[in-house]
């Protein structure tokens, strides 16, 4: 089926209202005047309708979507993913915090210890469902339940090649087995999810009749898992919204980003007809890993804001992501969504003045609703004279217009020498507002003197005498 200039540390990546030194204003909110250009997104004064919204659909769950969250299940996969009890137990109080449904755990039969640290979050309360990913086998099936787990996810390999490669089974077998198990789980009363393994490389025939048997079988949920990153947002759709026609249970969605896709194809799972997704804090998982968390938010905060704003602590983003990136020895992709250190960063001199104006000019999102600051670059050879006339009354200086644009100019004519920070920039502005008080000051003596020779005699010396 398968076909230069240091940016100050909280300008994006801190909290709002996070202090900077000299520049500790790039991260105040809500004044016009500040060059992190803190000015909320308008807000309408009569209702409108979402431009972004997704074409009505009777089948769509845009607007109602839920997040399997497999951090602590994929990405285990990562590379460099090693997390010991206390690591797993600090990240599933964090999500489970943030808001997402399920949290999926690493299979008990991987390990001992994986077995232990299951249970050991299983106890702890939390309102999330927790889920472990097992094979579809009746041993794996009977280990996972004794962990106190709220449900499994039972997954097995469907494509030819896996068929062929992994386990060696005909789709027979693999029926047979899936009934058996889903049976199982379900008689002790927990949720159940049935998933193929490299859906979008396995036979749709096969694929079909075995999500069939299982639907009838009373399973929770299907997976549909995009294994190899090999799918296009058009097949994904195609194929959910085949799948859809087919079983009456919900569809649980995986999608891998080998070929850079993993956040359309599951947003247009979700339009298709799909009701849950697979994320992962970073997208960390085997390889490049799966659907961020991060970055689908992003795009479902445009698509379906009422409903991701209410649902999710977005603010906690940030902290999430750091903890996790810290966890697993990585920094945070310079572009991520929402929280790489440039995503709310302007630089050229048109983006500036509007954004200056009216933040919606330029961003989609706004930093205000994920806990973060916009900056806006104006040590630059790109900046204009909207963005340094802002830096100067951040820096409580005076300038008319005419004095900023001589200023940019200066700014401009050292940035085409070499990268300069905002303390150079800093420097030329202090530097010629300094050079304006000494020329209004020699103004004023000029002018005051001027009176006092008019009204007084000279003397041989030189000085004016009083008549």
């Amino acid at each position: 089926m398968c076909g230069a200039d240091p940016i100050p540390s909280n300008a994006n990546g801190h909290s709002n209202g996070a202090s900077n030194g000299d520049c500790a204003v790039n991260g105040q909110n809500g004044t016009n005047n500040d060059l992190s250009g803190q000015a909320s997104h308008p807000k309408p004064t009569t209702p409108v309708v979402n431009p972004y919204a997704p074409i009505h659909d009777a089948l769509s769950n845009v607007s109602s979507y839920k997040l399997i969250e497999s951090t602590l299940r994929e990405g285990e996969q990562f590379a460099s993913a090693f997390f010991d009890t206390e690591t797993k137990i600090k990240i599933a109080k964090a999500l489970d915090e943030f808001g997402v449904d399920y949290i999926e755990l690493t299979s008990p039969a991987a390990s001992e210890q994986s077995r232990k640290d299951c249970e050991a979050i299983c106890k702890l309360g939390l309102k999330a469902k927790i889920l472990t990913h097992v094979r579809c086998h009746m041993d794996d099936a009977r280990l996972a339940v004794e962990t106190g787990v709220d449900g499994l996810d039972v997954v097995i390999g469907t494509s030819s090649i896996l068929r062929e490669h992994s386990h060696g089974k005909d789709m027979e077998y693999i029926i047979k087995t899936a009934v058996e198990v889903i049976n199982y789980v379900k008689s002790k009363g927990l949720e159940v999810r049935f998933s193929s393994e490299d859906s979008f490389r396995s036979d749709l025939v096969d694929l079909l009749y075995l999500y069939k048997a299982v639907d009838k079988a009373g399973v929770h949920r299907v997976g549909i898992a995009d294994t190899v990153g090999c799918a296009t947002p058009r097949q994904v759709y195609d194929l959910i919204r085949t799948l859809r026609g087919v079983v009456s249970c919900d569809i649980e969605t995986h999608f891998h980003n080998d070929t850079g896709c993993c956040i359309a194809n599951a947003y247009c799972a979700l339009e298709a007809g799909a009701t849950h997704v697979d994320v992962s804090v970073l997208g960390i998982g085997e390889r490049n890993g799966i659907t961020p968390l991060g970055g689908l938010l992003a795009r479902m905060a445009v698509s379906a804001p009422e409903y991701t704003k209410k649902k999710y602590k977005l603010h906690m983003l940030k902290e999430i992501e750091d903890m996790v990136a810290e966890a697993v020895a990585i920094n945070t992709p310079f572009n991520n969504p929402i929280t790489g250190f440039c995503a709310f960063t302007h630089k050229a001199g048109i983006h500036a003045k509007a954004i200056l104006n009216n933040p919606s000019t330029y961003e989609i999102l706004d930093p205000s609703d994920f806990g973060m600051t916009r900056y806006v670059h104006f040590a630059s050879r790109l900046t204009g004279w909207n963005a340094v006339k802002t830096r100067v009354a951040q820096l409580g200086l005076t300038m008319t217009d005419e004095q900023v644009k001589t200023v940019t100019a200066k700014i401009k004519a050292l940035a085409d020498i070499r990268p300069i920070a905002i303390d150079d920039a800093d420097s030329i502005i202090r530097g010629f507002h300094l050079h304006l008080q000494d020329q209004h000051q020699v103004q004023s003596e000029t002018t005051t003197a001027a009176p006092a020779a008019e009204n007084g005699t000279e003397n041989g010396n030189g000085t004016v005498a009083a008549q």
